[in-house]
């Protein structure tokens, strides 16, 4: 598989946005004193509320040390599909609760499947939920009260699980001003495996409090891939199509 096919589906798994009469929110006046539940439901509260969002989306890939940079566009029906497109429709992807697809006529390959083939791409298990809650912001796994606690670190609130698990370490911080997600982390020790995903700054459209830029940075042995995202000219609620059809006579990739 090529690597412009990487950054295309990788841009499926993040997603920011950003729009002309958007603006980036400020820092604010920070809250350091929260509880662990009233943090938490401070987080709730601030998830972004659309029913779809459509962007231009610029995406910086970085492996091997190499870069590449690519624009696409980006449209979404919350809980229901995630979709990609490059120029000419060269690349398109689509992502639903039940499986991921896409095609790239660059060498004229498609994949139609299950989740392993993202989960295999940024080193963690995903699934429809969690990809949707990376690309606008939100934590990849719910908070709860019971099952968290929550310290402050400087300028930052630190999530994390009472009791993590042996091979799988999860931890969040929080801005304390918007309370939206700042870093999600997981890390697998002994698989030698970290995902990270940082939130540098939000902006606010139509009322709604979402992403501006987001860096993912996956780890695993000694391999790292960086991925940048950057939404621009984002538009929410408008009728939008998913178009998506794998061309006739395209080779199947098949995962090992």
């Amino acid at each position: 598989m090529s690597k412009y096919s990487s950054v295309i589906i990788s841009a499926v798994l993040l997603l920011i946005v950003g729009c002309k009469s958007a603006k980036t929110i400020s820092s604010g006046e920070a809250n350091l004193n929260l509880s662990t539940r009233q943090l938490i439901k401070e987080n709730t509260k601030q998830a972004a509320q659309f029913k779809t969002l459509q962007a231009k989306l610029k995406i910086t890939f970085q492996q091997k040390g190499k870069s590449q940079t690519h624009a696409v566009n980006f449209r979404a029906e919350k809980d229901k599909v995630l979709w990609i497109s490059a120029s000419f429709s060269i690349i398109r992807a689509m992502v639903t609760p039940e499986k991921v697809s896409f095609y790239n006529k660059l060498d004229n390959t498609y994949f139609d499947g299950d989740f392993k083939y993202l989960s295999d791409l940024l080193g963690t298990e995903l699934d429809f939920q969690k990809v949707q809650n990376l690309l606008f912001g939100e934590t990849l796994y719910t908070l709860k009260t019971n099952d968290y606690t929550a310290s402050v670190d400087k300028d930052s609130y630190i999530v994390q699980p009472k009791s993590q698990q042996e091979l799988f370490e999860i931890l969040f911080l929080l801005y304390p001003t918007n309370f939206k997600v700042k870093s999600q982390q997981i890390s697998q020790a002994q698989e030698f495996r970290h995902l990270q995903i940082d939130y540098s700054s939000y902006q606010e459209v139509e009322e709604q409090i979402i992403p501006e830029r987001i860096k993912v940075i996956a780890v695993e042995e000694n391999e790292e891939t960086i991925i940048g995202l950057e939404y621009k000219n984002v538009m929410l609620n408008e009728e939008l199509r998913f178009p998506f059809k794998i061309p006739s006579g395209f080779k199947k990739i098949e995962l090992e």
